[in-house]
């Protein structure tokens, strides 16, 4: 028989793996970056979010604060990294405006975190406690973070197309916060049974957004790439009348 601790392992290592993906999911976007040399109009709140949110969990599952809780911190500090090379990445292709912004949301994140770090290790003397003041925290942060989604889902209902909810992200999204909350509910822990039930259910919503929404979808792509074929023939059968009615006025005049 399977004992608990292993079988926490394993959907441990299972939610690493997806919370991996998750974190490498922007590429593709920072691949665009790079070739076109600007970030655009592309936002770093996202980055900058899921940094202090990493930064927060890193804590949580470090020995001297909630013990027993590696795949925690080993998966949050990878995050971490990634995020760095993320919003040094945004930092390279922004303007002087937006860098100055990045670098004070920055360091306030850093700040915050080694006044949050000080004051647990100083004033809560027990495990309890220190899980009980950052596992809060946690929670809020990870909760905002499942939360951004939502202005995705509204437009997808008012516009009856799910074009930029991508499917695998979201299916993504919903096995994230399964995983991580079956590996809460192993060895009952609140502070990460809470915000990734709320996001397993997020993501459900999204998938059945997708769903619903998929037909008219591609519906809709068809009649906008119709309606491009329609107007590419009327720019290419207007071009030889222009030319004709050029050559009359000249051999009139």
């Amino acid at each position: 028989m399977v004992s608990a601790d292993a079988a926490r392992t394993v959907v441990g290592i299972i939610g690493n793996l997806i919370s991996f993906f998750l974190f490498l999911s922007p590429v593709p976007t920072f691949v665009r970056i790079w070739k076109k040399g600007s970030v655009e109009q592309y936002s770093p709140v996202p980055y900058l979010a899921t940094l202090v949110n990493c930064m927060v969990w890193t804590l949580y599952g470090l020995p001297i604060v909630h013990p027993d809780s590696t795949l925690v911190w080993t998966i949050n500090g990878s995050g971490m990294v990634i995020e760095v090379v993320y919003i040094i990445l945004f930092l390279i292709y922004s303007d002087k405006k937006k860098r100055l912004v990045v670098v004070l949301v920055v360091a306030v994140e850093i700040i915050f975190l080694g006044v949050l770090t000080a004051l647990v290790l100083t004033l809560a003397h027990t495990h309890t406690k220190r899980s009980l003041i950052v596992g809060i925290i946690c929670i809020a942060f990870n909760i905002m973070m499942y939360a951004a989604p939502l202005t995705v889902m509204k437009m997808v209902i008012t516009t009856k197309s799910v074009e930029y909810m991508p499917f695998f992200l979201s299916f993504a999204s919903f096995a994230n916060g399964l995983a991580w909350t079956a590996y809460a509910l192993i060895r009952f822990d609140p502070f990460i049974t809470i915000p990734n039930g709320l996001g397993t259910v997020f993501g459900l919503a999204q998938l059945l957004l997708y769903a619903t929404y998929y037909k008219s979808t591609q519906r809709q792509i068809a009649e906008r790439k119709g309606r491009e074929v329609n107007l590419s023939e009327v720019t290419i059968d207007d071009e030889p009348k222009k030319i004709g009615s050029h050559t009359n006025q000249n051999s009139h005049a």
